[in-house]
């Protein structure tokens, strides 16, 4: 339990931390990349990349099987249900975009690591033109010697 709560508290002060980051000067930001080199961050790189490309196979992989997705309100509770869900509609949405990543960091802490970016998408989709900035925090877990991602939260 108490390694549990640990957890809890290292992601909240990497989310505190990213919040101040992210409010502050946005010149003084920009570009702000961070242990991008880490194998943690090479498994949020593949599943940005497997979503961006439509591997549905290699984005699967790159989730623990009990992985929970926040986005929109909304939360899926498992691999096979964002897979089986929202998967192919982030796909469509994400090949109808042009994105740009703002600033990234990945900390990895023992058998945790987690992920917080910003980036700047525009594009058209289903007929309306978008422009936002959204944000992306992402934990990861060491399972069986190999990073997963273990929690997702996106919003925009």
């Amino acid at each position: 339990m108490k390694m549990k709560k640990r957890n809890i508290l290292l992601v909240l002060l990497m989310t505190v931390s990213f919040v101040v980051h992210a409010h502050g000067d946005k010149q003084k930001d920009k570009g702000m990349l961070k242990g991008l080199d880490t194998p943690a961050a090479k498994v949020v790189l593949a599943f940005h990349e497997a979503l961006e490309t439509s591997n549905k196979e290699l984005a699967r992989a790159q989730l623990a099987d009990d992985v929970t997705i926040y986005e929109g309100g909304r939360v899926e509770r498992s691999a096979d249900e964002y897979a089986h869900h929202h998967m192919l509609s982030d796909m469509k949405y994400l090949a109808a975009m042009k994105s740009e990543t703002l600033e990234h960091q990945v900390t990895v802490l023992g058998n945790t690591a987690i992920s917080a970016s910003r980036s700047h998408a525009t594009g058209s989709y289903k007929g309306k033109e978008r422009d936002y900035e959204g944000m992306e925090t992402m934990v990861l877990e060491k399972q069986n010697g190999e990073w997963k991602i273990k929690h997702i939260h996106w919003s925009h």
